[in-house]
Parts: structure tokens; C-alpha cells; sequence
């Protein structure tokens, strides 16, 4: 087990989803995040004064899924977010020691889904 977190555009959201549904990865966890990488926020001009603004708005993607789901997973974020430009995000695949269904309280593989 595996959880997979990516750092996207909001922008590439819809995008991102679309292409995780196509790869029949349905269950995800979706949060609004700042924060910067490489192109240290954004700078702007306002009233004739240069503001440098440190954080950017990011969706942080948290995903769980099975061994077979790594690689499909993975694929489908990239091929929804990329776009070529500095900003276009990370991806964290971290093991997933246990994973517990409320509900039924199954644990491990088939908790996941």
C-alpha cells in the first residue's frame, strides 16, 4: 500500500481528476495549500509599488492505493498537470503502513478500496 500525495495547480484540477477517473483511481482527498517551489511566489505592481508575495495557491492531491495502482496513479496525475512550465508541481509516493476502514473495520488492502 502506498499513499500518494501530489502538489498541482489549482488550474489542473479538473484535469487531474479526469484522468484519474480514466485510470479507475476514484477515491482521493483534495486540499487547498500555499506554498512555492522553484519560482519563490510572484511579484506584482500595485499602486506603482513592486510586492513580491512569497506563497502561491497549490491543491495538495492525497491518494491511497494498492501496490498495482502505484504506476497508473502516478501516470495519470502527470498526464493531467503537466504542462511544461516551472510550477507544474510534485509527486510523494510514502508507504502506507495500515489502513483501516471505519465503517466495516477492515484493515490493509481491501480497506482501500
Amino acid at each position: 500500500m502506498k499513499l500518494i500525495i501530489a502538489i498541482i495547480q489549482p488550474d489542473k484540477l479538473d484535469d487531474v481528476k479526469e484522468e484519474l477517473y480514466r485510470a479507475e483511481v476514484n477515491l482521493l482527498t483534495v486540499s487547498e495549500v500555499m506554498g512555492h517551489g522553484r519560482q519563490k511566489g510572484y511579484t506584482e505592481i500595485y499602486r506603482g509599488v513592486k510586492e513580491t508575495g512569497n506563497l502561491l495557491r497549490k491543491i495538495r492531491l492525497e491518494i491511497a492505493v494498492n501496490e498495482n495502482f502505484v504506476e497508473p496513479t502516478i501516470k495519470a496525475i502527470i498526464r493531467g498537470a503537466k504542462t511544461g512550465e516551472i510550477g507544474d508541481g510534485k509527486i510523494f509516493v510514502l508507504d502506507l503502513k495500515e489502513c483501516i476502514r471505519i465503517r466495516t473495520e477492515e484493515r490493509g488492502p481491501t480497506a482501500i478500496g
